[in-house]
């Protein structure tokens, strides 16, 4: 039996995968995009399970489904879907989503160069560059990100004592920046990042309460973003995002590098107005800013930028067949 067939365009955001469904959207059910999440979450799941894990797709693999706008001053909303689950808000995927969205003509903004989309961490502004067909830039002015929890002490099995931040940019993200046990990004090899990443989330999580203060739906630790130096001119930082149980971002990840920013606005390394280039561990960049100062909750924030490409890669049609004993996908760990 035929369980579903989804047309998707592909496409990368500065080397991370996006796929952008274009048919066989689920009718969600809620007012806002955060209820939406949970209704896919609870009903819907499988499909995400499908396009995203193998052998239909892979370890980084991540997507996204375009909605109606939920808001009446919205052009349009996103739903984002990767192996770690629905995401509350996702950089790269909207950089990707925009660009594949507008290139197609599935988006018809109400004032070119600019939309304003709902997502289920809120509501975001996005700035873009279209020559003829190709969209050569977006810029997202995200939702707003504070740090949540400052120098806490790990102990990480096997590992020994980390010092950590938590901030959160549309995630929660464990920040390790170098240190006696942690040498920098540029020391260690994929694996390595692979290997620890589980094991420091786990030991945060056991630790560490993360609650949005607005919206309560989204929490808990997600992320490990390492830090270390960089090795593209014009950068101001590097990262390496784990994300799911076997992922790595290839892009400099929107959502990290607003944590990331909101991290270093709140120990005094970033002022408002002042640009942060973020690189990944494959060196392509995001343009980062803070936008301006604001609270979330009881907690100081800023409402950070980020700007970036995205290029699409093809368009398949995907079929999901019950008889298949790897419909709903498989992980190898």
């Amino acid at each position: 039996m035929n369980k579903g067939t989804f047309f998707c365009i592909d496409a990368h955001t500065c080397g991370n995968p996006v796929r952008l469904v274009t048919s066989g959207h689920p009718n969600l059910k809620g007012a806002t995009m955060s209820e939406k999440r949970q209704d896919f979450l609870a009903h819907h799941d499988w499909i995400r399970q499908a396009l995203m894990f193998e052998p239909r797709g892979h370890d980084m693999m991540s997507g996204s489904f375009l909605y109606p706008p939920c808001s009446d001053n919205a052009d349009a909303s996103i739903l984002f879907i990767e192996t770690s689950g629905c995401l509350p808000m996702c950089g790269h995927g909207t950089i990707g989503t925009v660009t594949a969205g507008l290139e197609a003509g599935l988006i018809t903004p109400r004032t070119p160069g600019r939309l304003t989309l709902d997502v289920p961490a809120g509501q975001i502004e996005v700035e873009y560059q279209q020559t003829g067909q190709k969209v050569d830039w977006v810029k997202i002015t995200n939702i707003p990100s504070y740090l949540a929890h400052k120098d806490a002490t790990l102990e990480v099995p096997g590992l020994g004592r980390l010092t950590v931040d938590v901030a959160y940019g549309g995630n929660y993200y464990v920040i390790v920046e170098p240190q006696e046990n942690f040498p920098g990004l540029r020391h260690w090899r994929a694996d390595e990042v692979l290997r620890w990443s589980p094991i420091v989330r786990e030991a945060a999580r056991k630790t560490l309460s993360c609650v949005h203060p607005m919206d309560a739906t989204v929490n808990g630790i997600s992320h490990v973003l390492w830090t270390g130096d960089v090795i593209s001119d014009g950068s101001n930082g590097a990262n390496a995002v784990f994300y799911g149980d076997r992922a790595i971002d290839r892009s400099p990840c929107g959502t990290g590098t607003s944590a990331r920013m909101a991290q270093r606005h709140a120990k005094g390394l970033l002022s408002e107005g002042e640009t942060f280039v973020h690189e990944s561990i494959i060196g392509s960049q995001f343009v980062g800013k803070v936008e301006a100062i604001t609270e979330v909750g009881p907690y100081p924030a800023i409402v950070p930028s980020i700007q970036g490409w995205a290029r699409v890669t093809g368009s398949n049609c995907i079929t999901v067949d019950d008889a298949d004993p790897y419909a709903y996908g498989f992980q190898v760990k």
